[in-house]
């Protein structure tokens, strides 16, 4: 199986660079974010030509998340169980949930596409509702695994979060000034891994960004983040046999902000001689 994730920054504006990567690359599963439609926008058809089968969830012009997958979507799930909604003066455990997560079992693997609240500056109510959606995440990531060890599980998707300084090269990100970067933002991170997950990407892609600002030329100066993740279950990293972060999807007309990040999967069963890097230690 090949999956890749992208924050495609609007499908309806960015269609057919999207398709001509989906197949250019040979790519299965293919979680967006940022899709900023509709549910009822999506161009469904166009996709469908291509061989793909689409789950997706938009509520307006912002936001939106969705799978598109060659093989059959089973388990279509609208957000994770827990997840708390946000409106710019409503708080409380009834606010409305925006349009943040989707999942779906496809091939015997468990795939959620995610975009995780941006958080906007610190101190800020949309930045303690990333925390509070982050902790959410992890309880249900926890539980998940407890429940189901075994199981291939991956949230991938756009996590607002450069976990380490490598992850980092743009200047005016800075740790106490800026979010994607400050403590909690990295705890709430960490604490993804400690509940069973890695990072299947950084062991097989040891540097590179994956989002670059459109402004002050930050792409060419190379001046980016990385944001973008595949993490993923025991049972999942096993079967990772490679990955790509696409650089080259910034470049062209009309490029999304972000790039897709690309896994690789052997989902035929461990070998006892096989070679492949090992991401849980």
């Amino acid at each position: 199986m090949r999956l890749a994730t992208w924050n495609v920054n609007s499908i309806r504006a960015r269609l057919p660079r999207i398709l001509d990567f989906a197949v250019r690359e040979h790519i299965d599963v293919l979680a967006m974010q940022e899709i900023k439609c509709k549910t009822e926008q999506f161009p469904y058809e166009a996709f469908e030509d291509a061989g793909f089968t689409v789950a997706a969830h938009g509520l307006n012009q912002w936001n939106g998340v969705a799978i598109a997958s060659r093989q059959p979507l089973d388990d279509v799930e609208i957000g994770f169980p827990g997840m708390p909604g946000f409106a710019k003066g409503h708080e409380g455990p009834d606010a409305p949930q925006e349009a943040r997560a989707i999942g779906a079992t496809v091939g015997g693997v468990k795939v959620w596409s995610l975009y995780v609240p941006n958080g906007r500056s610190l101190g800020d109510p949309h930045y303690y509702y990333k925390l509070d959606w982050l902790s959410a995440l992890q309880e249900y990531t926890s539980e998940t695994l407890a429940r189901t060890p075994d199981l291939a599980f991956a949230l991938t998707g756009d996590f607002n979060i450069a976990p380490t300084d490598a992850d980092n090269g743009d200047p005016t990100v800075i740790e106490g000034v800026t979010t994607h970067v400050s403590p909690p933002e990295r705890e709430a991170f960490a604490a993804l891994e400690s509940a069973g997950l890695a990072d299947v990407v950084r062991p097989l892609v040891p540097t590179g960004y994956t989002y670059w600002d459109y402004k002050q030329l930050r792409f060419p100066r190379n001046e980016g983040l990385r944001i973008d993740f595949v993490l993923g279950s025991h049972a999942f990293a096993e079967a990772v046999t490679g990955a790509e972060i696409h650089r080259n999807e910034r470049k062209g007309e009309v490029p999304s902000d972000h790039v897709p990040v690309v896994v690789d999967l052997d989902l035929t069963g461990p070998d006892d001689d096989d070679d492949r890097p090992m991401i849980f230690g």
